[in-house]
């Protein structure tokens, strides 16, 4: 995607042998990039969300391993260095995903092979990602064309937190479909749900669309089942962090609330995955690790004030405690669809296996 008329990917590797990332934690107000280095790098990175997103976790994760490696390859610093990274976000499926990918191709290498076949393999992981966002985009795109025909209007999609190109290497998730139908000429119009605590509505997903030229409105968290009611949302998409072998959905919190309205007001609620995001190993959503984050983004707030300075200030009660689980989970039975690499499917087990036979 592009940024002033110049094409980025969220991370690349470097001559230098260092990762270089978009520090996502300066959007919207400042575009700045960071190198990785090193295990510690990587993981910081991860933990303090300058890279955030499922598959980004992932790929950032693959490298982070690659850059541990290139330290020391012995067999204990492979389990060392997979712990840390493990620990740095917990509900995200795409981490350990990426993590075992990376491990599986070195397992049978001498130390002295394994940190450059682990970087190939981490190129391996974003270009593969970039391909199946690709995907998801035109099986999305397919979706949002048929609602045009039928609407003779924009279509007017509802998306929650960011699932954009920023959360992945290239295209997004939920995003992907809506930047495919722009680019088609198909006119869209995106309600974007500011997500609180930490704004990545707001400050990401309207950053992209405001840089790829897509018609949008930022909204408060608390606005989309009015505009549901009133007709004002065709159909919503929301990406993943965890989808289970039985349909369930997990992401960014606030996400349940807009299916629930989306049912009680018969919008079609689709969510946006690539297969490194379904866990297979796990049926029901609520055994998924839930990540429980520091009160803090709930109790504070960045922002630019009117001088130009970006300033984090207090917005709750001195004493006032807050709880601040980053996630939720949303049955697959109101979920209208999975958008995958392969199509679009029911979301359940049944429909996961018309799509990925081989793991029946």
């Amino acid at each position: 995607m592009k940024i002033s008329g110049t094409a980025y990917r969220t991370l690349w590797p470097l001559e230098s042998g260092a990762v270089r990332v978009i520090d996502q934690s300066r959007l919207p107000f400042e575009f700045r990039t960071l190198d990785l280095r090193s295990l510690e790098d990587a993981a910081q990175a991860i933990r303090t969300m300058v890279v955030r997103g499922a598959p980004l976790i992932g790929a950032t994760a693959a490298y982070g391993l690659a850059l541990a490696l290139r330290e020391e390859a012995s067999d204990q610093r492979v389990e060392e260095a997979s712990r840390i990274l493990t620990a740095t976000r917990p509900t995200a499926v795409n981490l350990a995903w990426a993590l075992a990918r990376v491990r599986s191709r070195i397992a049978s290498l001498p130390p002295g092979e394994r940190a450059r076949a682990a970087f190939e393999e981490a190129g391996r992981i974003c270009e593969d990602d970039v391909e199946q966002c690709r995907s998801i985009g035109t099986h999305g795109m397919a979706l949002i064309g048929t609602l045009a025909e039928r609407l003779r209007r924009p279509v007017n999609i509802l998306t929650h937190c960011n699932a954009g190109w920023l959360a992945c290497v290239d295209w997004g998730t939920a995003l992907a479909p809506i930047y495919r139908a722009h680019d088609a000429g198909i006119a869209v119009h995106v309600w974007v749900d500011e997500t609180r605590p930490r704004n990545q509505g707001a400050f990401l997903t309207a950053f992209e669309l405001g840089a790829h030229g897509v018609p949008h409105t930022v909204i408060v968290d608390n606005l989309g089942g009015h505009l549901m009611q009133h007709g004002r949302v065709d159909m919503v998409i929301v990406g993943s962090d965890r989808t289970t072998a039985g349909g369930d959905v997990c992401n960014k919190v606030g996400t349940y609330l807009k299916a629930l309205a989306a049912r009680d007001n018969g919008v079609p609620f689709y969510a946006a995955l690539p297969v490194s995001t379904i866990d297979w190993s796990l049926e029901d959503g609520r055994r998924i690790d839930i990540e429980e984050r520091s009160a803090e983004e709930v109790t504070h707030m960045s922002g630019r004030t009117v001088t130009g300075v970006l300033e984090r200030v207090r917005i709750v009660p001195e004493g006032s405690p807050a709880l601040n689980l980053a996630f939720d989970v949303t049955p697959g039975r109101l979920v209208t669809g999975l958008i995958t690499e392969r199509g679009v499917c029911p979301a359940s087990r049944a429909g996961l296996r018309q799509l990925y036979p081989e793991r029946a």
